[in-house]
């Protein structure tokens, strides 16, 4: 439907932009990239650290490393033939990012170190008003490009504000601090503990590891690329492409077993169990060890090192749930007090409540964190009711647990371009996502998502405070490209230039 016109009191400030863009990770300089090759360069990214690389910027802990092959954890546009291994280390991450946003001109439109205190929908001139640290910035489009793997998750554990030592977590790693001949605890076995445990067994005294549950590690089939390979790259951009999509097929495959049939997981458990049994020699360890979910429920992970670590005689695997922390000390359940100098939270991160969202308010005066209240939602995970204009990378449930996020990243770079083009065609300054189709998408995803893996009774970060799984996408991949490659303006209420 088409509203009426605005009133005259569109007026352009001095630090107005056609679009702003929040975030300088993969999401945020990809779509510049974008934006610019279809002649949209009127772009301004906001980024509130000092560099670029988002998730690959603020991990640094050592043994940081992608779970996604090299090859298609990348931009299509810009492929990386300088990849050292099939599965890239943070460092050649970052540096992958920083080369190409150099290369195609794009760092030039990053604000560092200007963090958004605030970004507000003015409904009298159809324009996102965002505050920084550097001054107010005003733009047609809003963009949120913030990721869910960068803002830290901490624990909330009686006494851990007092406790003596030192404490940081994983996402935040302190790298001045030696943890040679200390004893540390390490809270959480997720994905990043995983890492960096086997990294720093060897330097410490003592390693106490507290797992709350175990998860799924399967052997990750990581090595060097071969001179050759190297060589074939560089010189024949079509072996990139045909390896790319080796990969990017054999990895759809896994959405059988993920989200069509689950039962299929047990079988797959097999490899899993054996990779344990082949590691781990003493029984009540691997026993500890061993999940009592199906493989998938939670986040499946990658190594061939973390379980060797785990069973050197300076380290100790925790299952009582931790009490509280004292001066000098982490307490478990039964009351046994674990001596530590250094506490590591490998505790995630905050994705189905990003921070940003309670900064973001739409044309009704409430932030996106009161629409949303703990359990996000957005069509096609992208729009939301109530929220002209903006666009989110990333958003709820377009989440995977199989491929590369940038493939998702490139589908909604296709959305958001689109729009730009329809509003120019149509004279439209502002849109909104029809209600009922949030609802719609939301209906459909969540029945789809009852049927999978994810959904089959574990607990994990893919869910909620109130159970709903707003993380994954339960679905192949090219048919959310199928559903993105348009942007279909039936589902928005449009309001027209005067």
């Amino acid at each position: 439907m088409t509203a009426a016109a605005a009133p005259d009191a569109r007026t352009v400030g001095t630090d107005h932009h056609r679009v702003v863009i929040i975030g300088a990770g993969f999401a945020g300089i990809g779509l510049a990239i974008r934006l610019q090759a279809e002649g949209i360069d009127d772009v301004v990214i906001l980024e509130k650290e000092d560099d670029l690389g988002g998730t690959w910027y603020v991990n640094t802990y050592p043994g940081c490393q992608c779970d996604v092959p090299s090859l298609l954890y990348s931009l299509s546009t810009e492929p990386n033939t300088e990849w050292t291994r099939t599965f890239a280390p943070q460092p050649e991450i970052e540096e992958y990012l920083r080369t190409v946003a150099e290369r195609t001109n794009v760092k030039r439109l990053i604000r560092f170190s200007t963090e958004v205190t605030g970004a507000h929908w003015d409904e009298a001139t159809r324009r996102w008003r965002v505050t920084t640290t550097g001054g107010e910035v005003t733009a047609d489009l809003c963009v949120m490009a913030t990721g869910f793997l960068s803002t830290p998750s901490s624990p909330s554990i009686p006494g851990l504000d007092h406790f003596a030592g030192t404490v940081f977590h994983s996402a935040r790693w302190d790298h001045d601090h030696d943890l040679s001949g200390e004893r540390v605890a390490v809270v959480g076995t997720g994905a990043s503990a995983i890492q960096f445990v086997p990294q720093i067994a060897s330097r410490v005294a003592h390693l106490t590891v507290f797992q709350r549950t175990p998860p799924w590690v399967m052997p990750r089939p990581d090595r060097a690329f071969t001179p050759r390979e190297r060589w074939l790259f560089r010189h024949s951009a079509l072996a990139m492409r045909i390896s790319r999509a080796r990969i990017y097929w054999t990895r759809e495959l896994m959405v059988v077993m993920f989200a069509k049939q689950p039962r299929l997981a047990r079988y797959a458990s097999a490899g899993a169990r054996r990779h344990l049994e082949e590691q781990v020699a003493d029984a009540d360890l691997r026993a500890r060890l061993t999940p009592d979910y199906l493989l998938g429920c939670k986040r499946v992970l990658l190594s061939n090192d973390y379980y060797p670590a785990l069973s050197l005689p300076h380290v100790d695997l925790v299952t009582d749930p931790i009490r509280e922390v004292t001066g000098h000390a982490v307490v478990t359940g039964d009351g046994t007090e674990h001596p530590v100098d250094t506490i590591i939270l490998g505790t995630g991160f905050s994705v189905t409540e990003p921070p940003i969202a309670r900064h973001v308010y739409g044309a009704d005066g409430r932030s996106l964190a009161e629409h949303w209240a703990g359990s996000p939602s957005a069509y096609l995970g992208t729009t939301l009711a109530g929220f002209p204009n903006l666009f989110v990378m990333v958003g709820p449930n377009t989440g995977l647990g199989h491929s590369s996020m940038v493939f998702m990243m490139e589908s909604q770079y296709n959305y958001v371009v689109d729009a730009l083009k329809t509003m120019a065609a149509r004279s439209i300054d502002s849109f909104s996502v029809d209600p009922d189709a949030v609802e719609a998408f939301v209906a459909e995803i969540q029945a789809k998502l009852a049927r999978s893996v994810w959904n089959s009774g574990c607990s994990s970060w893919y869910l909620d405070g109130t159970g709903r799984n707003t993380t994954l996408w339960p679905d192949f991949t090219w048919r959310y490209r199928q559903r993105t490659r348009h942007f279909d303006a039936e589902h928005y209420s449009l309001t027209r230039s005067s």
